[in-house]
């Protein structure tokens, strides 16, 4: 029998954990031994617990006189004699239930004093009335175990504090702390006004394949994996824009996925290898009209999920999402933020400052673009805290990017940054097949010479583009780094559901 109010914590959870599993093990035998099943069918529900504090209950003792159907797991018990007190949770809040001897009858009583645990789920029908202390409650007039836990609750005035248990099983982290609740629902919320932003404007929801013949659509390193009955390699997605833009050619002129992609790199407090992204493509439209829309999606979410709100706190700053967000180039973003000399950024200077500055190239023999660039990425992302677009990054690093027609060395592209990370990026897309296959051919070159993140040829989507890619803007935004920035959360894996966790070594794999 559990004893009263009993809650386990952190490493004491591990130790109790047999013991209490023993005991609960046991209960459940015995429910079985009396024809009581400790997991039956589901009963029917006529409200929430936070339908019940809604309603209208006269002060003074007295019970309603209609009879309410709840259910939720038992998260306080409290024995008083012939009266238990219990609290049950459910998706929508907590109600406390009264539970009473000479209503429920001794054999009744008894049979919940003695099986019913903290954790276990419960379904009780009874009149409302509120206590002494001004609290509504379910008077119990019955009550049926739906579900039997085995396992005790995590620690109950602090939640569950181990973080990497929590990652690990999150369901113990939904049950005992709400601000975890809260924060996935909201994201829930989030990805919803983007469906919604984007339904409105004419938009077509996609969904295109996760398994790749041929990885492509970003610069990043993929999963491999093998089909048996082709016999054949396959590769995870890490990006959706190639069989998007093949929609477009043809004739989908505005489509969206929010889709999950793969990327087989480190990890870090903003890096997963499994995230969740939107990326959009709207066919007539320029990378100035990809920025508008972009800022007006963002803060329409912010507008609609958080009441109103576009003024964010993120650790110690206030990050404001009211529109237009500014715009910088890379060269201006170097001079106004990262307070470089204009001089020494041109072309016969930029060695010496990248040399002063401790930055190294990936490649000894990179442009001057890709050394501004570089540049930037190092010294100045980490400092731009306001939501701000960057403009004016060297067609080097924008491999399927159009060419600006006033300057054939610069891509019309943007990346949106706050926080000190990126959160967007977006450019009009690259529609000219002959020099799209001659970029593949420098990437896959450079793959050759050990570059494993660059791009592979892809003859299918030069194909496509033959057939006609009419002029097109594509973003894409990062969904889970949108989520911390407006839920003010450090981690990543604080808003992924289940984030990619290194294999826990048991005691028997490190004999």
């Amino acid at each position: 029998m559990s004893n009263k109010n009993s809650v386990c914590t952190g490493d004491e959870r591990h130790s109790a954990k047999s013991d209490e599993f023993i005991v609960r093990s046991e209960k459940v035998e015995s429910l079985k031994a009396g024809g009581i099943s400790p997991w039956p069918e589901s009963k029917p529900i006529s409200h929430t617990c936070s339908d019940l504090t809604a309603v209208d209950v006269q002060e003074g003792g007295e019970a309603t006189a209609e009879s309410f159907k709840v259910a939720g797991r038992v998260i306080a018990k409290r024995e008083h004699g012939k009266t238990i007190f219990a609290t049950i949770q459910d998706r929508s809040g907590t109600i406390q239930l009264y539970l009473k001897k000479d209503v429920l009858g001794d054999d009744n009583f008894y049979k919940l004093k003695l099986f019913v645990d903290l954790g276990d789920f419960l379904w009780v029908d009874g009149p409302l009335f509120i206590t002494r202390t001004g609290e509504k409650t379910v008077k119990v007039a019955e009550w049926t175990i739906l579900s039997k836990s085995l396992h005790p609750l995590p620690e109950k005035f602090h939640g569950l504090v181990d973080t990497e248990q929590r990652y690990r099983q999150r369901y113990l982290d939904l049950i005992s702390n709400s601000e975890s609740r809260e924060k996935f629902i909201q994201r829930s919320k989030i990805v919803r006004g983007m469906r919604k932003f984007l339904g409105d404007k004419d938009f077509l929801e996609v969904e295109t394949p996760m398994l790749h013949p041929i990885p492509g659509g970003a610069t990043a390193k993929p999963f491999v994996t093998h089909h048996n009955a082709y016999d054949m390699d396959l590769f995870l997605r890490i990006a959706p824009e190639l069989y998007l833009k093949r929609l477009v050619v043809g004739g989908l002129e505005r489509v969206f996925e929010i889709n999950r992609s793969f990327r087989n790199e480190g990890v870090s407090t903003r890096h997963n290898p499994e995230f969740t992204m939107l990326e959009f493509y709207m066919a007539h439209g320029d990378y100035i009209a990809g920025m508008e829309l972009t800022e007006q999606l963002i803060c329409s979410i912010a507008k609609t999920v958080f009441f109103g709100k576009t003024l964010f706190e993120y650790g110690t700053k206030k990050i404001s999402f009211e529109t237009p967000f500014p715009r910088l180039s890379v060269r201006e973003a170097l001079v106004k933020i990262g307070r470089f000399n204009p001089s020494g950024l041109e072309p016969e200077t930029i060695d010496i400052v990248l040399k002063d500055n401790s930055v190294e190239l990936k490649n000894s023999e990179a442009s001057y673009g890709e050394k501004l660039f570089t540049l930037f990425e190092e010294k100045v992302e980490a400092k731009i805290i306001q939501p701000t677009f960057i403009t004016g990054y060297p067609i080097e690093v924008s491999p399927l990017t159009k060419r600006d027609p006033n300057d054939e060395t610069t891509a019309p592209r943007f990346e949106l940054f706050a926080a000190g990370m990126e959160l967007a990026n977006g450019y009009n897309e690259l529609n000219d097949p002959f020099d799209q296959a001659d970029r593949f051919r420098k990437q896959a070159k450079a793959k050759v010479a050990g570059d494993d993140e660059a791009h592979h040829f892809d003859k299918d989507y030069v194909t496509a583009l033959e057939h006609g890619l009419p002029p097109t803007v594509g973003v894409g935004i990062g969904i889970d780094r949108l989520v911390m920035l407006l839920t003010n959360t450090a981690s990543i894996k604080d808003v992924i559901l289940f984030p990619t966790m290194k294999k826990k070594e048991t005691a028997e794999e490190n004999k």
